[in-house]
């Protein structure tokens, strides 16, 4: 689909292939604390979800998608979450596994492409992500898509160092009358 297709990546479905990317992905402790993590997934597990992950947004309220470099190899991973069609939201969550993977414009093009599915393809009215105080990457790249930082939960996440509040940012459809 040329929508998820971008100059330097492209966003797929997972396949049955990505399990060991996603095994070592959802198990790198490094990352949990940003996705709510607490304890490793097995294989079986993993394997059970990517049988499943072929499901459609209406019915399972979200999509993940593989982020691909052009020659086909994961680097990350997107989300929709808390897909909401009755007021046209949902959430939108990223990762680039590895630190020589981030700052090379990943991450900015597959929002960018999310973002446009959400708005043309799945009728979005509004995408909003959640972003620590202290993850100064992400606030960046979420104000340069112009996402707006409309709120702060506070002390919202227990980290290892104690409570870490959330800003919350969004994204409203700019052409809708």
């Amino acid at each position: 689909m040329k929508l998820l297709k971008g100059e330097h990546i492209h966003l797929r479905a997972l396949e049955p292939e990505d399990l060991d990317f996603l095994y070592a992905l959802e198990n790198d402790s490094d990352i949990w604390e940003v996705s709510g993590t607490l304890t490793p997934y097995s294989r079986k597990v993993l394997r059970d979800y990517l049988e499943t992950s072929h499901r459609d947004i209406y019915e399972v309220k979200q999509l993940r998608l593989a982020i691909c470099t052009d020659h086909g190899t994961p680097v990350g991973l997107i989300d929709l979450y808390d897909f909401d069609p009755k007021h046209q939201r949902a959430g939108l969550g990223i990762v680039i596994s590895e630190s020589g993977d981030r700052d090379r414009g990943y991450g900015s093009e597959a929002i960018r492409l999310l973002v446009g599915y959400a708005f043309e393809i799945l009728g979005l009215h509004q995408l909003y992500a959640s972003v620590g105080e202290h993850n100064a990457r992400s606030q960046y790249l979420f104000e340069k898509l112009g996402f707006v930082r409309s709120g702060v939960r506070r002390q919202w996440w227990r980290t290892a160092t104690g409570f870490e509040d959330e800003w919350f940012y969004q994204k409203i459809r700019e052409d809708v009358s």
